[in-house]
């Protein structure tokens, strides 16, 4: 077995490298590709293999996906470019003769709300289209994204959002990574699989200020706000409109439901209870 890792250079990446090496997979099976050479050479010192690529130059994919028989495609980072990017992998591992490709989307893609959603619709109809066998892992939030919160209450006991009472299923990145790993350790098993991957627990940002309360050990209150306010505050703050229109409608999005409830799909794959928030909030601290 030969499994590409488009991606590798990123947070979740590296874990998945992490985790296949812990659970067995041997160093020379894997490919590390990515764009951030400083970060490739730091991967390579595990043992893996890598390879520079870049999603914007298609002809840097072939020799990066020559000979494989899996590849991870970890989403792109950028709206209104990943679908390209996207379909310029799918299309290299086609020309390569990869058999199996799993990639990593956002919770029920296909029919979400979600502002971030588009992309990752066009992402799995490419794959359909493309013939080649899939997994899909819908990725629901990363307990990491709430690092801002997490400092905005460190610093001044309180932070601000526009989600109101709707609820976040999320787990820590590293599962989510482990849950890619058990999938690549053995993609036949989970041939056209469509996994909605969240934690075990959801909670609601009025519950995120009491777990930052219990781990920065002061009261820490979180401020609701609407849609407008939450974005005029974040232009206040730095942000362009644009990124700050994004944020608001993400929290929006959150307030309406579209991030769902837990599944057990996650916990299924791993094997394991999800990692609580509480856990990645204190090793922040």
């Amino acid at each position: 077995m030969s499994v590409v890792i488009v991606g590798a250079t990123g947070h979740l990446g590296r874990l998945v490298v992490e985790e296949l090496l812990e659970r067995g997979t041997p160093a020379r099976e894997i490919v590390a590709a990515g764009r951030d050479a400083e970060r490739l050479a730091a991967l390579a010192a595990s043992g893996v293999r890598t390879a520079r690529i870049d999603l914007d130059d298609p002809a840097t994919l072939a020799p990066a996906f020559s000979g494989a028989d899996t590849l991870l495609l970890i989403s792109a980072s950028e709206p209104g470019r990943r679908v390209a990017q996207h379909r310029a992998a799918i299309d290299a591992a086609v020309a390569a003769g990869v058999g199996h490709i799993v990639y990593t989307s956002a919770p029920n893609a296909a029919e979400s709300t979600l502002v971030l959603a588009p992309d990752h619709k066009a992402t799995e109809e490419l794959l359909a289209a493309s013939g080649i066998t899939r997994t899909i892992l819908r990725d629901n939030w990363y307990h990491e994204n709430y690092v801002p919160q997490f400092e905005q209450a460190r610093d001044y006991g309180s932070f601000i959002g526009s989600a109101g009472e709707g609820l976040v299923p999320s787990a820590a990145r590293r599962d989510f990574a482990a849950a890619a790993a058990v999938v690549l350790a053995d993609p036949a098993a989970h041939a056209d699989a469509v996994y909605e991957l969240t934690g075990d627990t959801a909670w609601t940002y009025a519950e995120l200020a009491e777990t930052l309360s219990e781990v920065l050990g002061r009261e820490v209150v979180y401020k609701d706000l609407s849609t407008e306010e939450h974005v005029a505050f974040l232009v206040e703050v730095g942000l362009d409109e644009g990124t700050a229109g994004f944020v608001a409608a993400l929290d929006g999005n959150i307030r309406d439901g579209a991030l769902g409830e837990p599944t057990g799909d996650l916990r299924r794959l791993i094997g394991r209870p999800s990692t609580p928030l509480v856990d990645t909030l204190r090793a922040l601290a």
